[in-house]
């Protein structure tokens, strides 16, 4: 039932060519080469260590694993996160 309720949603969005990430709510992921992440939409804090940072979203956890991590800016729908990335992983 769900993925029909999505499938939907999505006709709609292109329909009216509407951004995917705010139509469906999910989070939209932007990496500046290894440096820098930002997240927005997200659903909060998790997890928050210089070495691994884990963001809740409505599509799963968002797990970010590196060196020096360090969230630099925090509002209430983005967060921007800096340092060392290695790895960015999506739990569902």
């Amino acid at each position: 039932m769900k993925k029909n309720i999505d499938k939907v949603k999505k006709g709609i969005t292109d329909a009216l060519e509407l951004p995917l990430d705010i139509a469906l709510d999910l989070p939209k992921i932007t990496m500046v080469g290894n440096l820098k992440v930002d997240i927005t939409n997200h659903k909060g804090i998790i997890e928050y260590k210089k070495e691994i940072i884990r963001i809740n979203t409505n599509i799963g956890i968002v797990k970010i694993t590196g060196d020096s991590l360090e969230i630099k800016n925090i509002l209430i729908e983005e967060i921007n996160i800096d340092g060392n990335i290695e790895n960015i992983e999506i739990m569902s």
